[in-house]
């Protein structure tokens, strides 16, 4: 085991979808700033540059987060490794492309096995560990679409609108044990994510081949912010002594998700009448 560093400023982080992205950004920020990282990724060739460059600060480990028998070897491995985990973030992931009728089952099925139960099986692995240690912090990449969805993506967006309520709802849960969580919420950002190793596409219907070049046509106009200009900020929710539950990364998703709630209020209370109507006598 290496010796893990006793300095109040140091953390041991464990990071999925470490390969490229924000995973890759986010883990080479912290090792420069002299914190210990568990990389994980699911081919470990993609991360290997990782340890000549930094070391023993850095574990890397195979991991394909729909595998939770190897997600809970992984986190127990890593724990081990350094001694402690203080942040377990969760951002492996991926977006499938294709209209609500498009996608098959089976598409929607693989896309909930990596954003939802890989993100389950890692965070109810670390969950124990973090109890017997006093505490951590359990991060969660979302996005600004765990809020507000589009066509074509919709049940990209319907994966992160569960990831997090399941978030939401942890944070009580494990607050009495000390252990924090955090929601980030990016908003478009020039990472890998868009490539077409992060995207899957479910078979086409010619029906919507004009709606989805123009949506797509419109995503390309998307204002996209710098990967490498986020650890910063990344840093100081990680460091805070009361992090936010839901951090918004970037400078438009609160414009958009401000309109779609006060959007989505002022369809409530045009209706408030017939909502109390349907109440009843009490019981």
């Amino acid at each position: 085991m290496t010796q893990q560093n006793n300095s109040s400023s140091s953390k041991v982080w464990f990071i999925t979808g470490a390969s490229r992205g924000f995973g890759r950004v986010w883990a080479e920020a912290a090792l420069k700033r002299g914190d210990k990282v568990a990389a994980t990724a699911r081919q470990l060739s993609s991360i290997a540059d990782l340890n000549e460059r930094y070391g023993e600060n850095v574990l890397t480990l195979a991991l394909d987060v729909t595998n939770a028998e190897q997600a809970r070897a992984a986190v127990e491995h890593a724990h081990v490794h350094f001694g402690r985990l203080d942040i377990v973030l969760n951002n492996a992931g991926y977006s499938l492309v294709g209209t609500i009728e498009e996608a098959s089952a089976v598409d929607v099925r693989a896309l909930y096995e990596t954003n939802i139960f890989g993100t389950l099986a890692v965070i109810q692995a670390a969950l124990p560990l973090l109890r017997e240690q006093g505490g951590g912090h359990i991060l969660g990449t979302s996005s600004g679409l765990g809020h507000v969805t589009m066509p074509v993506i919709g049940y990209y967006a319907s994966s992160k609108w569960a990831f997090e309520a399941i978030h939401e709802a942890l944070a009580a849960e494990v607050a009495q044990f000390g252990i924090k969580v955090t929601i980030i919420e990016p908003g478009a950002y020039a990472t890998e994510f868009g490539s077409q190793d992060s995207l899957k596409f479910a078979p086409g219907l010619e029906i919507y081949e004009d709606f989805k070049t123009q949506f797509v046509n419109r995503l390309r106009d998307l204002e996209r912010g710098d990967p490498d200009a986020t650890p910063q900020a990344l840093f100081q929710i990680v460091d805070a002594e009361n992090p936010p539950l839901r951090f918004n990364l970037g400078k438009h998703n609160l414009d958009w998700v401000r309109s779609a709630y006060n959007e989505r209020l002022a369809i409530w209370e045009a209706w408030q009448a017939v909502s109390e109507s349907a109440q009843g006598e009490p019981k």
